[in-house]
């Protein structure tokens, strides 16, 4: 298990006006999400992680993609500073829900003119995390999570995202030195070291997958990247997120994962 807790939030119905920067591809469905979120959620579970299922916040559209307004580790946690002013106050509904898993000192948070979101965090081993340069986390948030990253043993190297949303919309880590990459990060020098398994063109969105562990999840729909995943030797679990990607989500935005 590379982890066996995770926190979500239930979409609401305003969920139809979730920011739309990159996908143009219409508005989702309120019943349709509700009912994929639900499938990610028994996934998770059936994997063997404890999912603390939290309510829907009908005044932030954006707020079941839990992991952009915090960003949490085993031995700490992170409240963000997201970009989009209609994403701020997301932070005071979820640092009460870190304080049922960490003590007062180890949680931080990020405070302007810092911006940084969970979406551009990605951890590749116990003391190395790479952190996106991206249109929705800056140098000033990159600099404040690495002082407190520090504080843990961990060091943060930073990333240029020019064509994705988030770091994590271009490359996720799937363990054993093994990155997935799509578009602008395949051959890209900032991952030169990693084994790297290059998603095949057209199937950009599915690079955006989580390994639990117990076998890797990936949005439905992609047979390219599932292949690529089982030639690896991934346990593979696909679920529909057909309405999530309308609004720029991803499967790592819709929970917090940690031991």
């Amino acid at each position: 298990m590379l982890f066996d807790k995770a926190i979500v939030r239930t979409p609401g119905k305003s969920v139809v006006d979730g920011i739309d920067d990159y996908a143009d591809a219409g508005k989702p469905s309120y019943e349709k999400a509700v009912a994929e979120h639900h499938a990610y959620v028994e996934l998770l579970k059936k994997l063997g992680i404890a999912v603390t299922v939290l309510e829907p916040l009908e005044q932030f559209p954006d707020s079941c993609f839990v992991e952009d307004p915090a960003v949490v580790f085993d031995d700490f946690a992170v409240v963000t500073n997201p970009a989009r002013s209609t994403r701020q106050k997301e932070r005071e509904f979820i640092r009460p829900v870190l304080d049922q898993f960490f003590e007062h000192d180890q949680i931080f948070e990020i405070t302007a003119p810092g911006t940084l979101e969970g979406g551009d965090v990605m951890p590749v081993d116990d003391d190395l995390i790479y952190v996106g340069l991206s249109a929705r986390t800056n140098q000033a948030g990159i600099d404040q999570f690495a002082k407190i990253a520090a504080c843990f043993g961990k060091t943060v190297k930073a990333v240029l995202v020019e064509q994705v949303l988030h770091l994590k919309t271009g490359t996720t880590y799937m363990g054993d030195n093994k990155l997935l990459v799509a578009g602008e990060y395949i051959d890209s020098p900032y991952f030169k070291d990693f084994d790297q398994l290059k998603v095949p063109v057209g199937e950009d969105y599915a690079v955006n997958c989580i390994n639990t562990g117990n076998g890797v999840i990936m949005p439905a729909g992609f047979p390219g990247v599932h292949q690529l995943l089982a030639e690896n030797g991934f346990k593979v679990y696909e679920t529909d997120m057909s309405e999530f990607a309308k609004i720029d989500g991803g499967l790592t935005c819709l929970s917090l994962r940690f031991s």
